[in-house]
């Protein structure tokens, strides 16, 4: 087991008035399982992913890593945000390299993973271009990149592909897809959150639904699809309809 979200809740403080986001979580998460986690707009589902990575610590409950407390620098697990979070200063290859520097004090040995996950996440030629010259989702193949250098054994993602265009979008979905199943490549795990139940069902094997605000687990399904998946297939239409059913 890679990870345990056990007995997680999380309320807010504000102008004297108490918001419980998150109310008893409980879910694991084991090798290859590619969680998505979806639920109506404010139920905590940003606020569940920033918990599991350790960027946020609940009210009450834990998340263990490999039988550990989660540790916010903890280098096995990554994040890509929604919003690309690069620094405009720096290069892409220079980006990428900034997630190395706590792990590795070469510079040979930096500038030769960070060109590694440059191919392939099909940026080659652009490594010392910065991103105000790049398109959306170049930016986000820089985020994921740099995510996946420092070689984790569990990804999270928020909502990243919803800023980019439909076309740009599914390649990626399509791209991340064959690293994820790729052996000789990290992840072991993702977890996702969004908010499109079809991008749900296309990527996920496991899809983890939330209820409205205190976000509680309404349902943990296993999507029995043969990969790589048919939109246009019944089936998925029906897995999709499953889903939304389940959202209140």
């Amino acid at each position: 087991m890679l990870v345990e979200i056990k007995n997680v809740s999380k309320a807010y403080e504000t102008n004297g008035n108490r918001i419980q986001a998150l109310e008893n979580i409980n879910f694991s998460v084991e090798d290859n399982d590619f969680i998505c986690i979806v639920g109506p707009s404010g139920c905590g589902k940003s606020t569940l992913l920033r918990i599991i990575v350790g960027l946020e610590k609940p009210t009450s409950g834990e998340v263990l890593f490999k039988g550990e407390v989660i540790a916010p620098d903890n280098p096995k697990v990554s994040m890509v945000f929604q919003n690309f979070a690069l620094f405009p200063w720096l290069t892409v290859k220079e980006n990428i390299e900034l997630a190395l520097a706590p792990m590795i004090a070469g510079e040979k040995e930096k500038d030769k993973i960070a060109c590694k996950y440059v191919r392939a996440v099909g940026l080659d030629g652009f490594e010392r271009v910065y991103p105000r010259e790049l398109s959306g989702g170049m930016k986000q193949r820089v985020g994921f990149a740099r995510a996946l250098a420092v070689e984790p054994v569990l990804l999270c993602m928020d909502e990243p592909f919803s800023s980019l265009d439909a076309l740009t979008s599914q390649n990626l979905k399509d791209e991340l897809l064959m690293l994820w199943a790729d052996k000789n490549m990290p992840p072991d795990a993702v977890i996702m959150v969004t908010h499109n139940v079809e991008e749900a069902v296309y990527m996920a094997n496991r899809i983890i639904i939330l209820s409205p605000r205190p976000g509680k687990i309404v349902a943990d399904l296993k999507i029995e699809l043969d990969r790589p998946r048919n939109r246009k297939d019944p089936e998925f239409y029906r897995w999709v309809d499953k889903v939304y059913s389940l959202i209140v």
